[in-house]
């Protein structure tokens, strides 16, 4: 039955062939993959490896500086996108930051070891037994520059249990809805009710507001998303202001992310911005807003088999219609590992095959045969994002004019 439905697919294109025939986008290693996969060789790295390229990541952290020093907007380092200490110090330094977003109980507790003098926030709330947890294992003391954040009266208490047990003062800060719609609270009256829960309990300090707007650059009328985004913002730090004295900017008034940053850097009402993924520009963030960042951060894996037609396992009749209608289909390109939030950059024209699928162990590529590949070259993947990718590779290979320079371990795997 599936034989019989694919090979009535290829006879429907058949019938309008020549109108749906892809071009061959086949090709070769161009002067920069080319001398990066020269490098892994000479550096005998002949396994699944994420590199960073130095120079281009040097380059988008001084934009980011510069963006973000014009418009006097202090910047949040997010540790989830960057898991890796020294990559995270390179940033932190070169942006003369010690703040920092943090998304779980793991990574939290290695950048207290790291950096316990830091200023932490966190981008989500955290179950309260969780809380519970680290106050156990990192003491009030280790604990007194995190921000937590809450998104409703209900997790108000139960942190407002866990500073109570021990005898803390929790600092907190409160999640708003400004048009993402995933929670936290969803006007200024749900907000001011928020604040005021937290005040009566008495035994927190309110340490602002947090606010994601990745939607904006995702909707169809982004500059009216973003205004909404704004006006929404705007009315919340005038509900925080009604209730906690004194001025709230002095509050965190945290929001971006790398999708909007640069939005910001002309004017916010925010105080603060968090950005990580952008650092090292993952394909996700191919925006117009982003557009000069360069990409940093690539999967370089080895070929392990290449140089034969595709023989499609059960219908290797249908090879020859295949690469008609798409040369790109022609030749079977066997990688080492697969099946990574990834997309292949280099050689051009490499395709993941539909009719196959994904392997983790030894993915298929296809592509014409323009494409020239033998056992031990290296394919060049760039990934969707970074955050947990790059925890599936073990130590980053910083790649630094022309060779790779360093290991950099990362975070032991978190979710």
């Amino acid at each position: 039955m599936a034989g019989a439905a694919l090979a009535g697919g290829i006879v429907v294109l058949g019938a309008g062939g020549f109108l749906l025939r892809r071009g061959d986008h086949g090709g070769n290693h161009d002067a920069y993959f080319g001398a990066l996969q020269a490098a892994l060789a000479q550096g005998g790295l002949a396994q699944p490896t994420l590199v960073i390229d130095a120079a281009r990541l040097d380059a988008n952290i001084a934009r980011l500086r510069d963006a973000v020093g014009q418009a006097h907007l202090p910047l949040r380092v997010v540790v989830k996108s960057l898991p890796c200490p020294t990559l995270l110090d390179r940033v932190a330094k070169g942006l003369s930051t010690n703040r920092f977003m943090v998304f779980n109980g793991a990574m939290l507790s290695a950048m207290l070891a790291l950096h316990p003098d830091g200023d932490y926030l966190f981008g989500k709330p955290l179950p309260a037994a969780l809380v519970a947890e680290l106050y156990a294992r990192q003491g009030a003391a280790a604990l007194a520059n995190v921000q937590w954040l809450v998104d409703t009266p209900e997790r108000i208490a139960a942190y407002a249990a866990i500073a109570r047990a021990n005898a803390a003062r929790m600092k907190l800060s409160l999640e708003i809805d400004v048009g993402l719609h995933r929670g936290g609270f969803a006007d200024p009256a749900a907000l001011a009710e928020g604040v005021k829960a937290a005040l009566a309990a008495d035994c927190f300090e309110i340490g602002g507001l947090m606010g994601y707007d990745a939607h904006v650059a995702k909707l169809g009328n982004p500059d009216a998303a973003w205004a909404d985004a704004q006006r929404r913002y705007g009315a919340a730090i005038r509900a925080l202001g009604d209730i906690v004295p004194g001025d709230p900017r002095r509050l965190t008034l945290n929001s971006a992310g790398s999708y909007t940053v640069m939005r910001h850097t002309r004017g916010t009402v925010a105080n603060e911005v968090s950005v990580g993924s952008a650092f090292v520009k993952p394909h996700d963030f191919d925006i117009a807003e982003n557009g000069r960042l360069d990409p940093a951060l690539f999967i370089a894996t080895p070929v392990i088999k290449a140089g034969h037609k595709l023989d499609l396992p059960g219908h290797e009749y249908l090879d020859g219609p295949l690469a008609f209608m798409d040369p790109n289909t022609a030749q079977a390109i066997y990688i080492f590992g697969g099946h990574w939030m990834a997309d292949p950059v280099s050689p051009p024209g490499l395709q993941y095959s539909d009719l196959i699928g994904h392997s983790s162990n030894q993915e298929l590529l296809t592509a014409s045969w323009r494409t020239h590949l033998k056992p031990d070259d290296s394919v060049f993947l760039r990934p969707h994002q970074s955050e947990a990718l790059m925890l599936q590779f073990g130590d980053l290979a910083l790649y630094e004019k022309g060779r790779i320079t360093e290991r950099w371990p990362v975070f032991s795997a978190s979710a």
